[in-house]
């Protein structure tokens, strides 16, 4: 068998694992990896302008495509710049697999090497090292192992400079022929238990089903059951759009400090939660709670009075659903209540202006499977509550982890993933300006991504808590800005100023079926925040 080098290893071995993409910024010592992208058929690399974005594209890729995303990048400080978008997709549970080499810590003469391998764990769930050539097969299955198997989160593979340039014979061919015969195939909970919950919501006078992302595959069935049992359905903010926003029986994603929805989640008597790692531990001695997760480690909380069943929430809606389906139960007549709470709360006595207006324009202009991606900023906020998803996966955050900065390039392999969805960023100003030398990356490769920067010429948040928390001592949140219209054209992208929320409609509409990357400037002033 002929000699390769450690870089066709690890490209020819991604490729046998239905890679198509990569994410990188080209440097000394992967050199031959690079080349062998370059001669590898059915594969694009995607080059970024800092290597904050390889792991933050990969992640948005990964949340919407189907497959994992793959980025590489060279050691040492590239590697550090990708860690806040490494941690962001552990956060959102997210398979990425990140390529680097293998001299992260500091050479002092007289004191042993450091080994970096241990140090992954906040930021990945596996992470392996090449020593050779012929290792890498290996790891790369190892490494799509993890992905594919629960819980799907970030992995670090180190290929150090020396094994991208050492040549060996590598037995490629087996390990695509144990590929083949090896799968990752999801399977659903146990039946008894899930005919035991099946049981358990046919007999319940209030239920609710409470969903987060892990449940997007299985929509339908949510659907199915929420309208068998005539139960609404909240969401985590991941979770918004599992239940279209305009069904009758969405109550949105829950909010805790809007009282009427609370108590009514309260009054409820059993919670089928679904793929989401909301905390329920305060409803356990009340509510009866079954929990449907792949992830063990969600399905181990204390509680006389919860089930937890291990399996993929889709195929385990399946089992549920067939079960629910021979059992008697009669629809509870709840959306006269779900109606009057909605209306309550997205009602224009709770909407603060003009962000409800800038909402409303937005949320008109994106098609209904349009994927709209919060910032960290007022809007974004915002949207959390007030932003009607209405499908699975059509709204994106950084989740718990609050990366600041993370929306464009998150957008950007988001659009990568799905081109044929709309993928609309909502940012601010201080946050875009993190990122957005990656508008010259989506000019490049003509990803056709629309981004939204409302303007305050601050960090409004802090600047506003500055105001009311610290009688006005406003210190490094006023910020100068570039014209961001001027500046797209610059990039080659569209640039479009909007300057109250008709504009902003019809610039999104317009934008949306563009065949560039466009951004749009909303110029505002200091907002009110209030829950």
């Amino acid at each position: 068998m002929p000699g390769m080098n450690g870089g066709e290893t690890l490209i020819r071995s991604l490729h046998a694992y239905g890679v198509e993409v990569v994410f990188g910024l080209p440097g000394a010592g992967q050199y031959e990896a690079i080349d062998a992208i370059y001669r590898q058929e059915g594969m694009r690399y995607v080059t970024t302008r800092n290597e904050q974005a390889i792991s933050y594209m990969a992640d948005g890729y990964a949340r919407v495509s189907g497959k994992p995303g793959v980025g590489i990048a060279v050691e040492g400080p590239g590697f550090f710049n990708t860690t806040a978008g490494l941690a962001t997709a552990f956060a959102q549970s997210s398979p990425v697999l990140l390529v680097t080499g293998d001299h992260h810590g500091v050479s002092i003469p007289g004191r042993p090497r450091h080994d970096s391998l241990g140090d992954y764990g906040a930021y990945s769930k596996w992470a392996g090292r090449a020593e050779s050539p012929g290792d890498i097969p290996g790891l790369v299955r190892e490494a799509f192992r993890q992905l594919n198997t629960p819980r799907k989160r970030p992995v670090v593979l180190e290929i150090g400079p020396d094994v991208f340039r050492a040549e060996e014979e590598v037995r490629l061919e087996e390990e695509v022929r144990l590929l083949a015969a090896e799968s990752y195939a999801p399977a659903a909970g146990d039946g008894d238990q899930l005919a035991h919950a099946a049981r358990l919501l046919a007999d319940s006078k209030r239920p609710l089903l409470w969903v987060g992302a892990g449940a997007s595959e299985g929509a339908p069935l949510v659907r199915k059951i929420a309208e068998h049992l005539g139960s609404p359905v909240v969401s985590s903010r991941s979770g918004k759009g599992i239940l279209p926003a305009r069904h009758p029986l969405s109550l949105g994603m829950f909010e805790a400090r809007f009282r009427p929805l609370k108590d009514r989640v309260d009054e409820c008597d059993v919670i089928l939660a679904l793929g989401t790692g909301t905390d329920l531990s305060a409803r356990l001695d009340v509510q009866t709670v079954i929990r449907i997760d792949d992830d063990p480690d969600e399905i181990s909380q204390d509680g006389a009075h919860t089930h937890g069943i291990l399996g993929d929430a889709a195929l385990s809606l399946e089992v549920l659903y067939g079960n629910l389906a021979g059992l008697a139960s009669p629809r509870h007549n709840v959306t006269e209540d779900i109606q009057a709470i909605n209306a309550h709360r997205f009602g224009p006595e709770e909407q603060l202006q003009p962000q409800g207006a800038f909402m409303d324009a937005m949320r008109a202009a994106i098609p209904d499977d349009g994927i709209f991606v919060g910032g960290m900023n007022q809007m974004g906020y915002y949207g959390r509550n007030y932003y009607h998803s209405q499908s699975p996966r059509g709204y994106q955050t950084s989740s718990h982890h609050g990366t600041l900065g993370s929306v464009f390039p998150v957008g950007i392999g988001l659009k990568i993933g799905r081109p044929d969805r709309a993928v609309v960023v909502v940012s601010g100003d201080g946050g875009i300006l993190y990122n957005l030398q990656e508008l010259a990356t989506a000019v490049q490769y003509g990803i056709n991504v629309v981004t939204i920067v409302f303007n305050d010429n601050a960090y409004g948040n802090v600047w506003r808590a500055q105001m009311e928390e610290y009688d006005g001592r406003v210190i490094g949140t006023e910020l100068h800005n570039p014209d961001f219209v001027k500046l797209a054209e610059a990039y080659g992208a569209r640039g479009v100023l909007a300057e109250n929320p008709s504009q902003l409609e019809a610039a999104v509409g317009e934008a949306v079926t563009a065949d560039a990357p466009t951004l749009i400037e909303v110029p505002i002033g200091p907002w009110e925040r209030r829950y």
